[in-house]
C-alpha cells in the first residue's frame, strides 16, 4: 500500500493544530485540489487496456481537461494529480497542455506511484507528504462540471471556524429527479440531512435495495427537523479539511470516499467529526462512470448544457483545433469535407480534417479528427474517435469506435457495440447489440487475474504475455477480413458477459424493476427506460413505506405526520370524490398501527397529528372525516378516542372551524349514536 501508518489515535485538537485548520491564515492560503486520475475499477474495460480513462476523448477533448478547467475556473491555484495506471501517458499529456505552462493560474503537480490501489492510498500519501495546508477540493479526473462552489467553500470555512473544526467534509450535490438522463442508477443515493445545518445524518446507495434502513441514533440527535432526499445527484466533488487525509491514515479500512463517509457517520459521536452537504440548483456536475454516462454527457456537451465549456470555445488552447458553430448544434472543424447529399441533422460535432462521403445521414454523434467516412453511411448516437476509417453502406447506432478502427463496407453496428483500439470489422457483417470487440484476447484477462497483476483498469496488465499470444481471429465473430476478439455478445447466456456489459454501459435506468407496487409494473421490455413524473411518485411511495415502517417502532407520531404528507398528492387528485382505494397505504400499514398505538395517549397524539396536517390544508377538510372513518373501519382508532379528541378543548379559531366541518360533524354524530346503541345493548 502507498500509505504510511505511523499516526494513530490523534485527537481533533491535535489535528487542528497540525495543519493550520480554520483560522484567518488559512483563508490566505491558495486553494488546493487533489485530483485522482485513476478510476480503480474495470468500468471501461477492455478499452482502458490501451488508454487510461481520464485521457479518453469527450467531444474530442480528454476528459481530464474538463476537470482541470473546472478546478481552475472555481479558483483552485494548486492541483496535485495522482496517477498510477499508464502514468507516463497522463504525464506526457499534461506536460504538453496549457495547465503546465508558466502562465497557468493553476499550478499542476503530477505524482505517480505503482502502489496506488484506491482513493485511500492516495490520501494516505497526501498525509505522509504533508501536501495540503488548508481546505482542498477532492475530485476524480473523469468529472465534468461547471458548477460554482465558491459559496459552498465559504460556508465550509465558516462552519469549521465557528464549530471548532468538527466539519471535515462538504459534499456537493445537484438536484436531479430520479430517472433523469444525467443520473446513473448505480450511483442513486438516499441522503438524510439536518434541514437547518445541512449536516448529513445518513448516506446510502440504493442500487438493488428494496428496503432502506436507518440508524435510530439519527432520530435521537439534536436535529429538530430533517429531510430524507432521493432527488440528489452526487457530483463526486467534495470540499475537504486537512483532517480528511489524516483520518484516512488513522483508519486503513477507508479505501473509498463511501467508506470514509460511512465511517464518519457511524462514529460521529466518538470522533466528533461531521460531514455537511451543499445542494446546487444550477450548473452541471456529472462523473463519466460508464458508457451510458459517456453518451449522456457527450450529448449534453453538444447541446451546450455546460456552457462555457462548449466545443468551439477551445478552452484547452489547442493550436490545431478550430471549429464553427451553426444552428441545430452542428459543429464543423477545419478541413472538413462533406459529400453531395450528406446531411448533418442536429447535435453533431465533426473534428478537423475529416472526410465524409455522399448521401450520409449523421445525427446526435461526435466524430474525431482525421476520420474517413464513405458513402451512404448512417450514424445515430455514434461516437467515432480519431483516425477511424468507415467504408460505404455502414450503419452505426449508439456505439463507440475507438482510435484507428476500421469498419468495412456493408456493416451494421447495433446498439451499445464497442470497437476497441485498432479493431477491424467486416465486410458484409452485422454485430449483435451489446458486442464488445478488442484486439486483446479474453484469456489474457484470466491469466492476469491469476497472477494478481490486473487488479483494475489502473494496474499492470502484463503486456509482454499478450504480445506472445498468436493472434488468430474468428471470421464468424468479426467478418472475413476482421481483426479482433469478442468480449461480450448479447446472445451469450453468461453471467460474466452480463457483468462486462454492466461495467461498460452501466445498469439500465429502469426504476420499475423489482417493484412490489401493484401500480408500477412495467408494460413491456421495449418501453422507454426513463420514467414519467407519475412513476416517480409511485416509486417514492414504495420507498416511503419502508422508511415509515422502520421509524414507527420508535416514534409513533412521526409516521402519522409523514403519512399525512404522503396523502396530500392523492387528496389533490381527487379533491371532489375520494375513494377507499386512495387509502391503500392506511390498509397496508394498519397492522403496524395496531401494534404500536395502544395507549390512550398514543391515540390522542395520532389524532392531533392528523389535525395538525389538515389545519394547514383547509381545502381538504372534507377529507379528514374519510380518513378517520377509514382508520375506524380498520380498527386502528376506537370511537371513544375519536370522540375524546373531538371534545377536548381547542385553542385556535381554525381548530374550532375544523370541528364544525359538515363531514366531520356527521362522523361524530354517527359515532355517538353507535356508542349509545352499544351502551343500550349492554
Amino acid at each position: 500500500m502507498a500509505g504510511k501508518g505511523g499516526k494513530q489515535n490523534r485527537s481533533g485538537a491535535a489535528m487542528s493544530a497540525g495543519k493550520g485548520a480554520g483560522g484567518e491564515d488559512e483563508e490566505d492560503q491558495p486553494l488546493q485540489a487533489v485530483l485522482i486520475a485513476d478510476s480503480f475499477n474495470r468500468r471501461f474495460f477492455p478499452v482502458t487496456k490501451d488508454q487510461p480513462r481520464v485521457l479518453l476523448p469527450l467531444g474530442n477533448v480528454a476528459i481530464i481537461d474538463y476537470t482541470l478547467e473546472f478546478l481552475t475556473s472555481t479558483g483552485v491555484q494548486e492541483t496535485f494529480v495522482f496517477c498510477s495506471w499508464m502514468a507516463t501517458k497522463i504525464r506526457d499529456h499534461l506536460l504538453k497542455s496549457k495547465w503546465c505552462r508558466p502562465t497557468s493560474s493553476n499550478i499542476v503537480h503530477i505524482i505517480t506511484s505503482d502502489l496506488y490501489r484506491s482513493l485511500g492510498d492516495v490520501l494516505r500519501d497526501v498525509d505522509a507528504k504533508n501536501l495540503v495546508r488548508s481546505d482542498f477540493v477532492l475530485v476524480y479526473g473523469d468529472v465534468v462540471s461547471n458548477v460554482d462552489i465558491s459559496q459552498a467553500l465559504q460556508e465550509h470555512r465558516h462552519r469549521r471556524k465557528t464549530e471548532k473544526n468538527v466539519s471535515v467534509m462538504t459534499m456537493i450535490f445537484k438536484e436531479s429527479t430520479p430517472g433523469h438522463r444525467s443520473r446513473c442508477e448505480e450511483d442513486d443515493i438516499v441522503v438524510v440531512n439536518d434541514r437547518r445545518s445541512q449536516r448529513i445524518l445518513h448516506y446510502q446507495k440504493t442500487q438493488g435495495l428494496k428496503k432502506l434502513q436507518f440508524p435510530m441514533n439519527m432520530f435521537h440527535s439534536t436535529s429538530d427537523e430533517f429531510e430524507i432526499r432521493h432527488d440528489l445527484l452526487d457530483s463526486h466533488i467534495s470540499i475537504c479539511s486537512p483532517q480528511v487525509a489524516e483520518l484516512f491514515t488513522d483508519n486503513f479500512d477507508y479505501q473509498t470516499r463511501d467508506d470514509f463517509v460511512r465511517g464518519i457517520l457511524v462514529n460521529e459521536e466518538i470522533l466528533g467529526n461531521h460531514i455537511h452537504m451543499n445542494v446546487i440548483n444550477d450548473g452541471y456536475g456529472v462523473r463519466v462512470s460508464n458508457l451510458l454516462m459517456y453518451d449522456s454527457v457527450s450529448s449534453d456537451l453538444v447541446r451546450r448544457w455546460f456552457y462555457p465549456l462548449t466545443p468551439e470555445a477551445n478552452f484547452t488552447d489547442q493550436k490545431e483545433w478550430s471549429c464553427t458553430y451553426s444552428r441545430h448544434n452542428v459543429y464543423r472543424g477545419t478541413g472538413v469535407s462533406l459529400g453531395h447529399g450528406s446531411q448533418m441533422e442536429e447535435n453533431v460535432l465533426i473534428g478537423c480534417n475529416t472526410s465524409i462521403g455522399a448521401n450520409c445521414r449523421i445525427s446526435h454523434s461526435v466524430i474525431g479528427n482525421n476520420c474517413t467516412i464513405g458513402d451512404n453511411v448512417n450514424l445515430n448516437h455514434a461516437y467515432i474517435w480519431s483516425n477511424v476509417h468507415i467504408d460505404s453502406n455502414v450503419t452505426v447506432s449508439q456505439s463507440v469506435l475507438c482510435d484507428n478502427t476500421v469498419v468495412k463496407e456493408n456493416v451494421t453496428l447495433n446498439k451499445q457495440c464497442v470497437l476497441a483500439y485498432n479493431v477491424v470489422i467486416g465486410p458484409n457483417f452485422s454485430l449483435p447489440e451489446g458486442t464488445v470487440v478488442s484486439m486483446h484476447h479474453p484469456e489474457q484477462e484470466e491469466e492476469d487475474d491469476d497472477d494478481d497483476e490486473f487488479l483494475s483498469d489502473d494496474a499492470d496488465i502484463g503486456e509482454s504475455k499478450g504480445k506472445n499470444k498468436q493472434k488468430v481471429f474468428n471470421p464468424a465473430e468479426v467478418g472475413a477480413e476482421g481483426q479482433g476478439h469478442i468480449w461480450k455478445a448479447s446472445n451469450l447466456d453468461d453471467t460474466e458477459d452480463e457483468e462486462l456489459s454492466q461495467c461498460l454501459w452501466g445498469l439500465v435506468l429502469n426504476p420499475e424493476l423489482e417493484s412490489d407496487s401493484e401500480d408500477s409494473e412495467p408494460d413491456g421490455q421495449d418501453d422507454p427506460q426513463i420514467p414519467s413524473p407519475e412513476m416517480d411518485d409511485v416509486k417514492g411511495e414504495r420507498v416511503g413505506q419502508d422508511i415509515y415502517l422502520n421509524l414507527f417502532k420508535h416514534e409513533p407520531v412521526i409516521i402519522i405526520r409523514s403519512l399525512c404528507t404522503d396523502l396530500e398528492c392523492p387528496l389533490v387528485a381527487v379533491s371532489v370524490k375520494i375513494t377507499t382505494c386512495k387509502f391503500s397505504l392506511l390498509k397496508k400499514w394498519s397492522p403496524v398501527f395496531k401494534n404500536y398505538v395502544k395507549r390512550a395517549q398514543d391515540y390522542l397524539e395520532c389524532l392531533c397529528a392528523f389535525e395538525e396536517f389538515f389545519l394547514e390544508q383547509e381545502n381538504y377538510w372534507a377529507a379528514m372525516a374519510k380518513v378517520l372513518m377509514e382508520m375506524y373501519q380498520l380498527e386502528v382508532l376506537e370511537e371513544e378516542m375519536i370522540l375524546r379528541w373531538f371534545s377536548q378543548g381547542t385553542t385556535t379559531d381554525n381548530s374550532r372551524r375544523l370541528r364544525k366541518n359538515q363531514g366531520l360533524q356527521k362522523l361524530i354524530k354517527w359515532l355517538e349514536e353507535a356508542e349509545e346503541s352499544s351502551d343500550e345493548g349492554n
